[in-house]
């Protein structure tokens, strides 16, 4: 009862937003869709989940493992973090932390999860920042670039 409650109110909530993100406007053309596209594809997205939690038959009969719980909440403590030291550590750094600590929290292993955070974090930032022309922070990087 109390996830449909919240799915009913996290749908609300879409909602609104969704009403905010469509008055979205940029001064000029930076991209062919505009600035709403984004929020709005996100917002559309979270609302057909909160959607699908208030139509599912059998959610009641499903009992909340507290490992799971713990998962979540360490999952989401990491999102947290990354947004903000996004800006400090820069998109590279960040990212390759984030992802080292997603992948231990998911049971990898402590190479495989620092080799491949760490090549997320370099090939994406190459990627964005030097084939797609999106501007990413270097944050403490910045010292090695200068020199």
């Amino acid at each position: 009862m109390y996830v449909r409650l919240f799915a009913a109110i996290w749908l609300l909530f879409c909602a609104g937003l969704a009403v905010l993100a469509w008055g979205f406007q940029a001064p000029f053309a930076y991209d062919p869709v505009g600035p709403r596209a984004y929020p709005l594809l996100l917002l559309s997205l979270m609302a057909a989940g909160a959607a699908w939690l208030i139509a599912k038959p059998d959610l009641l009969e499903q009992v909340l493992n507290p490992r799971a719980i713990k998962r979540a909440c360490l999952c989401t403590a990491t999102l947290l973090a990354y947004a903000l030291l996004f800006e400090p550590l820069g998109f590279i750094l960040s990212t390759a932390l984030a992802t080292f600590t997603l992948g231990l929290l998911f049971t990898g292993r402590l190479l495989p999860c620092a080799l491949s955070g760490t090549l997320l974090g370099v090939l994406l930032y190459g990627l964005f920042d030097l084939l797609l022309d999106v501007p990413l922070p270097l944050g403490l990087l910045t010292v090695f670039v200068e020199n």
